[in-house]
């Protein structure tokens, strides 16, 4: 079973990116506010939530990215050592919820201890419900998710198949399948983990 949200691009890149910034500080560690901008565009283009989303949300350019990415710079800024911790994010995006008018939008962390198979379970969940899965990623054993270390992420996606799970990793504008339990199997004691999104009074 595959399942891909219909996720937005900008000038073809597979949502935003931090490439495109013209802040030194937020070129440089502004993933965390990227992540909850791009969560905002999704949720204004696909979900009728307008209120996310200051510019036109149907004629998305690179110059009006950045200019969001400025506004939601102070709710989740670089700071040393990054939005290291879910709660830094949840605390942050949850003002800027609350100014938008948004409250009717929650978020829950599901930690980096738990298990692969909860985490696996959380994003089936998520992405059936059309929401993306912000992913904090901080250490990793394997290099081969050096582009993903100390780095907040969206997954789009999920594929199963034969035992496998794979997930849809969005970030820098380009979309990357990863298996999900070897992104889990860290192999660091300090941990991430993922931010499940409530929407609506049922949650």
């Amino acid at each position: 079973m595959k399942k891909e949200l219909d996720y937005f691009s900008i000038d073809g890149a597979c949502g935003g990116s931090q490439d495109w910034m013209s802040n030194y500080l937020m070129k440089f560690g502004g993933c965390a506010a990227l992540t909850a901008c791009d969560t905002c565009i999704f949720m204004a283009l696909r979900g009728g939530r307008k209120e996310l989303y200051p510019f036109d949300v149907q004629r998305l350019t690179r110059e009006d990215y950045d200019r969001f990415a400025m506004r939601m710079k102070p709710y989740l800024r670089p700071r040393i050592g990054g939005v290291d911790r879910l709660s830094l994010y949840m605390e942050g995006f949850g003002a800027y919820l609350k100014d938008a008018g948004a409250d009717d939008i929650r978020m829950e962390g599901l930690p980096g201890e738990e298990t692969a198979e909860a985490a696996r379970e959380q994003v089936r969940l998520q992405i059936d419900r059309g929401l993306p899965v912000p992913c904090l990623l901080l250490k990793h054993k394997n290099p081969s998710y050096e582009d993903y270390v100390w780095h907040w992420f969206l997954l789009t996606g999920y594929e199963e198949y034969e035992g496998s799970f794979l997930v849809k990793a969005a970030t820098y504008g380009a979309g990357r399948w990863l298996d999900l339990e070897e992104l889990w199997d860290t192999g660091s004691r300090k941990k991430g983990g993922l931010i499940l999104y409530r929407v609506g009074a049922g949650g």
